[in-house]
């Protein structure tokens, strides 16, 4: 049987390098297909849902969604807690994380500077100093249950990575220090051996 495809868009980022690090981590052998802009348009219609990331295995059907995506590789190789109300808490803040991008996500396409500015500083006048008091409540630490790294961990590392390294222009920095814990998490997970490594290739 050849092994599965992750297809996702030919950058470092979001659903799909989360999902790219879960793969590796567990030590599944996969096609890492990246998409151009202009590939992916021709090949939309055909998706789940229209949208990327998508996960193929040989015999199975076409897996879309990264959360669920997620859930599965954590439930087969143990980067989901085996309790079903743990995992579930789990599954909870990888919900979060797709509320969060579905604030921040629209403002990237605003072509008006200034519209762009006001509604990125919104967000962090309001909206993240919110979210992340809720996120930090669920943290355990190092990681989210605590010292076992999970697939919730990795989308956390992936989505909180920018904000955190002042990449999202108009989201100062200063709106995530009242919230060392979840800074701590993603701290963890950038030097986690397996993380090292991936991004060391």
């Amino acid at each position: 049987m050849s092994q599965p495809t992750l297809t996702y868009f030919d950058i470092p980022t979001s659903r799909g390098e989360e999902c790219r690090l879960a793969l590796f981590i567990a030590g599944v052998p996969f096609t890492d297909e990246r998409l151009s802009l202009e590939q992916w348009q021709s090949r939309k219609a055909s998706a789940p849902f229209g949208a990327l990331p998508i996960f193929a295995s040989e015999g199975r059907p076409t897996l879309s969604q990264s959360n669920a995506i997620l859930r599965m590789l954590g439930s087969q190789h143990g980067l989901l807690p085996a309790d079903p109300w743990e995992s579930a808490r789990h599954e909870a803040v990888m919900c979060a994380v797709e509320e969060m991008r579905a604030k921040l996500g629209p403002t990237n396409r605003l072509k008006d500077p200034a519209e762009k500015q006001a509604a990125r500083e919104a967000l962090a006048r309001t909206y993240f100093p919110e979210w992340c008091a809720q996120v930090e409540q669920q943290i355990t630490g190092p990681f989210l249950g605590g010292a076992a790294l999970s697939v919730a961990d990795l989308k956390l590392f992936v989505a909180m990575g920018p904000l955190l390294a002042g990449k999202i222009d108009h989201v100062p920095t200063d709106v995530f220090e009242p919230f060392p814990k979840l800074a701590a998490l993603v701290g963890a997970v950038e030097q986690h051996p397996k993380v090292v490594a991936w991004y060391a290739r």
